[in-house]
């Protein structure tokens, strides 16, 4: 394929940069999209990705949430302004309402979760291309919610400032109703440990037990 092809503008097939950390992913992805898109560039960090995506400028960066460097939201804040006419489209294992809500904030034009097949990945690309937002079904429902102030992303965000990335994914294990073994063994650590991070969790958020932090993490759609 020349390079007189690449860019939707053109029409031809959207140019395309990957944005992850993982080598086996990104190739992964590279073989799923085959050729139904052109990829002009990968990145493994925030600054890595700056310097890719402003270099062929493509029209759609595959950006994942949580990046070396500041993550996603780093990315679109370096380079969303000025470069206006590249579109981004999340694309993460993640699907918890603060990662989905801040990085559409941020600037990026859709939000996807892994689990997308090939053939809904190149379509999802092919219309971030065209101008269209795209979300995964369940994920729609927290973007609506945020702009409709049913949620609001600026306290949420407040909440979880308060927590460390490993109080995060305890809370969010606790919430779901794992018991503090099952939460140990998820994340390699010992029970002791989970104690005292639920602790940590529970008084940062002014809440008396794991039945109240069940509660608060539905209610903010962070299960």
């Amino acid at each position: 394929m020349t390079p007189a092809t690449v860019g939707h503008g053109d029409g031809g097939v959207p140019g395309v940069v990957i944005v992850d950390d993982h080598v086996m992913f990104r190739a992964g992805v590279r073989a799923e999209l085959g050729e139904r898109v052109v990829v002009l560039g990968e990145a493994c960090d925030v600054d890595s990705a700056v310097r890719v995506i402003e270099a062929p400028r493509p029209d759609v960066v595959l950006l994942d949430v949580h990046l070396p460097g500041g993550g996603g939201r780093e990315v679109l804040r370096r380079v969303g302004a000025e470069l206006p006419q590249v579109r981004f489209l999340a694309l993460s294992v993640s699907d918890a309402a603060e990662d989905v809500i801040g990085v559409i904030r941020a600037g990026a034009r859709g939000y996807v979760t892994k689990t997308i097949t090939g053939d809904d990945l190149a379509d999802a690309v092919r219309r971030i291309a065209d101008g269209d937002a795209v979300f995964s079904p369940r994920l729609a429902g927290f973007v609506l919610d945020a702009f409709a102030g049913s949620v609001v992303p600026g306290d949420i965000a407040e909440d979880l400032d308060r927590l460390s990335q490993r109080e995060r994914e305890v809370m969010r294990l606790i919430a779901r109703g794992y018991a503090y073994k099952e939460v140990a063994k998820q994340l390699f650590i010992s029970v002791k440990t989970v104690e005292t991070h639920v602790s940590a969790v529970l008084r940062k958020l002014q809440l008396s037990n794991r039945h109240e932090l069940a509660r608060w993490a539905s209610d903010r759609r962070l299960l």
